[in-house]
């Protein structure tokens, strides 16, 4: 399909070369921060969330053209895409985790001291899901042995009776979530860490077959399936108590749609028949509530808090949304619209959301009126993993078809 051939090419044209230039050669990883005028800040802070997608993005993109010759040397390429995930790797293991008291960073120094102490669950699990496909990509052990150290402190530090919990002090002691929450509320557990330690152990599990990650797998399952689902409103709640009572009235389009795409690939990889049955109809579920309440004039909306839509367009939410409509269409072939949608979204993408500028990537939002609003196009959030995800799982997917 066209619109295949045209995500490859921005993956390759566009994205991996932008990200490329972002290396700090001097410091070591990425630099953290341009402006809406394309002005690197090279004394930013470096996010290690960001660091730690970067390092995703690239060990992946390793892993998609390893071994492909479609009529050129991709040799010198896949080196390239490699030595860009080494160099994430070696600040994220060096600059990134705490030799003290384990676990990883808030943010670093653009020269790598520590800046912001906070550990958060959600970081750990970023740094387990980049660390994991490093591992794919590099078979270099001790990034996995670093996975694994990574996971054993979430387990022991960051969870209860009930759950994942939030935000911690340096030596975990807990701490207010302010970082993931927001609309007015602090949340002491949220939709949005839990679907991330979840796609983390999602990836630990396709490259070891670790059978005690594969029962956390499970358990979150239940989790989504008890606690975090709503069945009667079709979709997932967002902000919760200690013990699972949502806070507040939000309809997350964008987590939705990619949450039901990352658990129909935590389902495929845990290849379990009693969790795909009892999980297969809420993901479709939500797959088709999001289509009918969020896709509007060619993209999806992002929010509705009370009921009331927010109208502007999120690069990250129309990412997920193409993976998310073409993962309902592999599901359910006969769905033709989701492909319809996909194809539709990424048209939007193209016109709207990328950034046409020499030197840019994709502007951070646009209006209703699909003008750009001004807002960075690299920071401690912004970054290659929901647009370059979404070019790898359309070309995994329909490249052959």
């Amino acid at each position: 399909m066209e619109f295949v051939k045209e995500i490859e090419e921005h993956l390759r044209r566009k994205l991996i070369p932008f990200w490329e230039r972002l290396r700090d050669e001097e410091n070591g990883g990425f630099y953290g921060y341009m402006n809406y005028d394309l002005e690197i800040s090279r004394e930013y802070e470096k996010g290690c969330i960001l660091n730690s997608r970067i390092l995703w993005f690239f060990s992946n993109a390793c892993l998609l053209y390893r071994g492909e010759n479609n009529g050129e040397d991709r040799g010198d390429f896949q080196r390239t895409l490699l030595e860009s995930a080494e160099h994430a790797y070696r600040f994220l293991r060096d600059h990134c985790v705490d030799r003290e008291y384990g676990g990883v960073y808030w943010s670093v120094t653009c020269d790598g001291r520590p800046k912001d102490e906070t550990k958060h669950t959600y970081n750990q699990a970023f740094a387990i899901y980049a660390l994991s496909s490093y591992y794919a990509a590099a078979a270099r052990k001790e990034a996995l042995e670093l996975a694994f150290r990574l996971q054993r402190l979430i387990q022991e530090k960051c969870t209860d009776e009930y759950g994942y919990l939030e935000a911690f002090t340096r030596d975990f002691r807990p701490e207010s979530n302010e970082k993931l929450s927001e609309n007015g509320v602090l949340a002491e557990k949220t939709m949005n860490t839990l679907l991330h330690v979840f796609e983390a152990y999602t990836e630990l599990y396709r490259v070891t077959k670790d059978e005690q990650t594969g029962k956390y797998l499970r358990a979150m399952l239940d989790i989504f399936a008890e606690k975090i689902y709503n069945p009667a409103l079709g979709r997932q709640e967002v902000f919760f108590d200690r013990t699972w009572n949502s806070l507040i009235d939000l309809y997350s389009y964008g987590h939705d749609i990619e949450t039901a795409w990352l658990v129909d690939r935590g389902l495929e990889v845990l290849e379990d028949p009693e969790y795909a049955d009892r999980m297969a109809p809420v993901t479709a579920a939500i797959t088709e509530n999001i289509y009918n309440r969020a896709y509007r004039d060619h993209s999806l909306l992002n929010e509705a808090e009370n009921g009331v839509n927010d109208t502007t367009r999120i690069w990250w939410v129309q990412a997920e949304a193409v993976v998310g409509f073409l993962n309902g269409h592999e599901k359910n072939p006969s769905e033709t619209k989701y492909m319809e949608a996909a194809g539709d979204i990424w048209a939007y993408i193209r016109d709207y959301m990328v950034d046409p500028r020499e030197g840019s990537e994709w502007f951070w939002c646009v209006d209703e009126c699909r003008r750009p609003i001004k807002k960075p196009i690299v920071e401690p959030w912004k970054c290659p993993y929901h647009n370059g995800r979404m070019c790898m799982e359309v070309i995994r997917r329909m490249k052959e078809k």
